[in-house]
């Protein structure tokens, strides 16, 4: 079963310095049909206006992926990490028993533009950590990456969660497949372009929910840049 969310259905805040689609029930939106998908709890796409930025505040229990579109963000936080995170890097931070920290676009005219992902841990109380690792272009080409799994496999930032996440970059003849578990869910999300999800068409914005199918299929790519979720139902 695969359900099509369109990017228009979203949720959306605009606060004047930050600018935010919410794929699921987040501060101030809220819809009991979409409080996550499995172990993900939340996708919110953001535009963070130059100079502007999250001061410190805190999380707990929780992995929290960011995934750099465009511009530069700053991030600093209790454990004394302190990191610029540019496009193509992957940064992940396990909340754990609870840390503190701040996210800032010190760029002087451009947004930046992000996905901020948050995904259910395995376990609750966990020692707080950091990781950041960058992933060329080229390794997405065609294909889906890994760049966060349980167990770090091919190079990927290690989250502590019962979760995969894939980047691809997809154009023209390109076309790929994964094998899924149909006991599990599956979540696409199109971060710009098109293409097509087992021959139903998104665009940049759109995801598919999908449960109880055995294979993904990708294709019809138009400029498409695609992270791609293995996640716990």
């Amino acid at each position: 079963m695969i359900k099509i969310r369109k990017s228009s259905e979203r949720g959306f805040a605009d606060h004047g310095w930050l600018k935010s689609y919410h794929s699921f029930s987040f501060a101030g939106y809220y819809d009991p049909a979409f409080m996550g998908w499995g172990n993900l709890r939340v996708i919110n796409e953001d535009w963070v206006a130059a100079g502007e930025g999250f001061g410190m505040h805190g999380h707990r229990d929780m992995e929290i992926v960011t995934y750099v579109l465009s511009g530069k963000l700053v991030h600093k936080d209790s454990m004394g990490n302190a990191a610029a995170i540019p496009p193509g890097d992957v940064q992940r931070m396990s909340a754990g028993t609870g840390v503190m920290h701040s996210e800032f676009n010190h760029e002087k005219e451009a947004a930046t533009h992000l996905l901020q992902i948050w995904i259910e841990p395995s376990h609750k109380g966990i020692a707080p950590g950091y990781e950041q690792k960058s992933f060329m272009d080229a390794d997405k080409k065609g294909g889906l990456k890994c760049v966060a799994s349980p167990n770090g496999a091919e190079g990927a930032v290690t989250i502590h969660a019962d979760a995969a996440l894939y980047a691809g970059l997809l154009d023209g003849e390109d076309h790929t497949e994964m094998a899924l578990n149909s006991s599990r869910k599956a979540y696409v999300h199109v971060v710009r372009g098109s293409l097509q999800v087992n021959g139903l068409s998104l665009s940049g914005g759109d995801a598919a929910l999908i449960e109880e199918e055995s294979i993904l299929r990708l294709t019809e790519p138009k400029d498409a840049e695609v992270l791609v979720f293995d996640l716990a139902a």
